[in-house]
């Protein structure tokens, strides 16, 4: 047994059982808290989705028009750039480029230095597309999104 001098103190009389209560309490919320915000992350897509539909795209050429219009400044869309972006294959995303260049909405050109790069680039007819089912979701994420917020701060407050 430890002398006196050396047992741990115990503040405000916390016990062990109140620390590991609290613990799970904290845990189940954060599990919530996931839970919820993967469920309006999945709903979001989904309608999304269906506004791309609607506009005659298929979800992943819409994803890909967002893509190479939404890249970070000083990124080129190239297409390894374009498939790390949508979580896809070299080959796959060749595939998608091909459905849409064949419709008009976007253009491969080389690199000017380095000729086996390929660039993607957006066409007015894709812009405009783009624009349409774009204006839509930001104005709804815009009036729905205090939901993503609040899940996300249940996951990151402690």
């Amino acid at each position: 047994m430890l002398p006196k001098s050396r047992w741990p103190r115990r503040s405000r009389n916390i016990s062990h059982c109140d620390i590991l209560i609290r613990g799970e309490r904290n845990y189940d919320r954060g599990v919530q808290s996931l839970a919820e915000l993967r469920y309006l992350i999945r709903k979001f897509v989904g309608e999304g989705d269906a506004v791309a539909r609607a506009a005659g795209l298929e979800p992943q050429q819409y994803q890909l028009l967002l893509a190479i219009r939404g890249l970070p400044e000083g990124e080129e869309a190239t297409i390894q750039a374009l498939a790390d972006r949508l979580a896809l294959k070299h080959h796959s995303m060749v595939e998608l480029i091909d459905r849409l260049e064949v419709h008009g909405y976007v253009r491969r050109s080389r690199n000017r230095d380095d000729r086996r790069r390929v660039l993607v680039s957006l066409l007015p007819k894709g812009e405009k597309l783009l624009e349409h089912v774009a204006r839509h979701r930001i104005s709804e994420l815009r009036s729905n999104g205090t939901a993503f917020s609040e899940g996300h701060r249940g996951l990151t407050e402690g």
